[in-house]
């Protein structure tokens, strides 16, 4: 059985390898999952799956394969091999109780209990029932059918919820949407932005390194040889340029999100504001932007090539705005942007340029066009997948 479903999560493109299969296998001999679909969907997914943005893919392959087991399993068990006839379940009406009436209606002892008691209501009932407390039904108080009420009970063939107080829900797929195009998260950026923290050595040989002391002492016969190693600390060092204002105000939340997740992730991190495109000035502090600005030739000459640049923005603009001098919407520029991204881009050695705008509205935008040119194509939607890409460039 296993060999199928290994082959299902391949073709819903999951990178899955037979090592997966056979921890899977292991896994379900010692007993960690044993007739229990939840049980075998939680322990599948924590084996086959190593990237959370992988879960859709994974989710919609499994309700594909296992799709009506839970169904057919159940009704051949309970009424040998016969179908619940589709008559007794139709919606002729609705069950509406008052609250006094819903309180007088006892649960049925928990889940094998009310279970036990299906297949019982199963063997005995013979016709459809409507409106009842008992038997297999519609719009009424039993715990068992669809349309009525029952504080514990098990939901059958019924178009989604309406109490939502079914124990058991035989159709409903349970597995949550998250894939590299969907909207992503202040968490899920952390993890996307990870990747790029790297520790590596580096500064002056202060730190004891144990192990090779250890070693070198031994090799010594005894006698002490004290090594030293530099100490780890994270390298990484990032500027983020964000455009401000105008268009990206619809974008304020997700650009918050990954500010948020940056400062988290990030311990050597320079922040700086724009608008539109970057010109011979930058900011700090939008309250106070005509009062402290920034030059832009500061970031060229005080941080060294070993930083990586990040723009944040969705390019959109008039392309004059980008291409000629005394374009900026807002003060005379003597040099167009393209000019000043051009020393920006020369300067530091990794670059990316990330877009909360929807990939599939880039092409009616120029000025994104012209972006995407002087960025050398290192502009990437800031979705999962855009993120994972942008931070592979930057590593």
């Amino acid at each position: 059985m296993l060999i199928d479903f290994f082959f299902t999560l391949r073709r819903y493109g999951l990178k899955v390898s037979p090592r997966e299969l056979l921890d899977c296998l292991n896994a379900l001999n010692h007993g960690l999952a044993f007739s229990d679909l939840d049980a075998f969907y939680e322990l599948s997914k924590t084996i086959f799956v190593k990237d959370e943005t992988q879960y859709d893919k994974f989710d919609r392959a499994f309700a594909d394969y296992f799709r009506g087991i839970e169904d057919i399993d159940f009704l051949s068990q309970l009424k040998k091999n016969t179908e619940l006839p589709k008559d007794w379940l139709r919606k002729e009406f609705e069950k509406h109780l008052n609250e006094e009436q819903k309180a007088q209606i006892e649960a049925m002892g928990g889940l094998d209990k009310l279970m036990e008691t299906l297949k019982q209501r199963l063997a005995e009932q013979q016709k459809r029932h409507a409106g009842g407390n008992k038997w297999v039904g519609t719009g009424g108080t039993s715990p068992f059918g669809a349309y009525g009420y029952n504080p514990e009970g098990v939901r059958i063939g019924q178009d989604g919820n309406r109490q939502r107080r079914a124990v058991k829900v035989w159709d409903k797929r349970q597995y949550r949407n998250l894939d590299g195009d969907s909207e992503i998260t202040s968490r899920t950026m952390q993890l996307a932005l990870k990747k790029l923290c790297k520790f590596a050595r580096s500064g002056a040989s202060d730190q004891l390194d144990l192990n090779e002391t250890i070693s070198a002492t031994a090799k010594q016969g005894g006698m002490l040889d004290v090594k030293m190693a530099p100490e780890r600390h994270n390298a990484v060092n990032v500027i983020m340029l964000f455009d401000i204002g105008g268009s990206m105000d619809d974008y304020i939340h997700l650009c918050e999100q990954l500010f948020s997740a940056a400062q988290s992730e990030f311990k050597h991190l320079e922040f700086f504001y724009f608008h539109n495109c970057v010109y011979e000035h930058v900011w700090q502090d939008n309250a106070r932007r005509q009062a402290s600005q920034i030059d832009t030739f500061q970031l060229i000459n005080r941080f060294g090539k070993d930083y990586r640049l990040i723009f944040v923005g969705d390019a959109t603009m008039g392309p004059y705005e980008i291409a000629y001098p005394g374009g900026s919407v807002e003060h005379w520029n003597n040099e167009p942007g393209s000019l000043w991204l051009q020393r920006l881009t020369n300067h530091f050695d990794k670059v990316a340029w990330l877009n909360p705008q929807p990939k599939e509205h880039w092409p009616y935008y120029h000025s994104i066009e012209i972006i995407k040119d002087a960025m050398a194509d290192r502009m990437y939607p800031l979705t999962l997948d855009g993120l994972s890409n942008a931070i592979k460039n930057l590593s």
